[in-house]
């Protein structure tokens, strides 16, 4: 049985313990002033602070107050990720992960996870319980997931229910002794750096997918359901650009057509590619 990689959302919580400075260029932010925002933190980032690295990553990501420019959103992610920056960590391994780069995403999303931030603990467990882009290994997975479940998570704990009832009670066991043991590692680390987080920043379309091949399988993604075709057709469009070479499918049912995208070669494949769509509604289907 495998388990779906939970959507790693990426709106963010408000700083709240920024330096001052760094405030500044969040205050900016949220009034709309994106390129005040970014003259405030780029001397901050070349001295070494990683908020405001960070918040620097998510600018060029989004293309506010500077354009669109993948690789410096790649560099400054990773500085501050570097420096411990757990949401920076989280951030970088599933831009990297939109683009394809699972054996790199992965890396930062383990860093992350390890770090405490819950969504990396769940997306991380899922994939080394399936084996998806890592080696399989179940009992850590399932500690991971427990941990992040620990924190309230509500896909974590749905996820952690699906696990109970799929894994021999001595791998559970053994997987909540390596999350307790987890816990206790991290308690008696003191942080190495800041990880407060930037404004609220809606993920956007990170860039162009990896060169186009031929999809196939029986799992597809769906995104909703409309009354109205084109409506449908209006959010394929907007999310296109994440889906590679997969096709949309409108599948009439009753009085509402249903978005479906794939196909995907497992059900795992379409659940990670969900992932990949931030925060849009999104879950894995059987093609029929």
């Amino acid at each position: 049985m495998r388990f779906r990689i939970a959507s790693a959302a990426l709106a963010l919580l408000a700083a709240p313990a920024a330096a001052q400075s760094v405030r500044a260029g969040i205050e900016a932010w949220q009034k709309g002033e994106h390129a005040a925002a970014v003259a405030v933190w780029t001397p901050l980032a070349a001295k070494g602070d990683a908020d405001a690295a960070f918040n620097l990553g998510q600018a060029y990501r989004l293309g506010k107050g500077v354009p669109i420019d993948l690789g410096r959103a790649h560099q400054y992610l990773e500085q501050a990720a570097r420096k411990g920056h757990v949401d920076a960590a989280a951030t970088l391994g599933i831009l990297l992960f939109q683009n394809g780069n699972r054996t790199g995403a992965m890396r930062w999303i383990k860093v992350s996870a390890n770090g405490g931030e819950p969504r990396s603990q769940l997306l991380y467990g899922v994939a080394l319980y399936n084996g998806d882009g890592i080696a399989a290994d179940p009992v850590s997975g399932y500690a991971y997931v427990s941990r992040s479940a620990a924190q309230g998570l509500a896909s974590a704990k749905e996820t952690l229910a699906d696990m109970d009832a799929a894994m021999p009670h001595e791998q559970r066991i053994k997987g909540l002794a390596m999350a307790k043991a987890m816990v206790a590692a991290r308690q008696s680390t003191p942080p190495v750096a800041k990880t407060s987080s930037p404004p609220a920043l809606v993920p956007k379309k990170v860039g162009p997918s990896s060169p186009a091949v031929l999809a196939s399988g029986a799992w597809r993604i769906q995104l909703g359901a409309f009354g109205q075709r084109a409506t449908a057709e209006a959010l394929f469009a907007k999310v296109r650009g994440k889906v590679g070479a997969r096709q949309a499918y409108y599948v009439a049912s009753g009085k509402v057509v249903r978005l479906q995208v794939g196909p995907y070669a497992s059900r795992a494949a379409a659940t990670a590619a969900c992932a990949a769509l931030g925060g849009q509604a999104c879950f894995a289907v059987a093609a029929r």
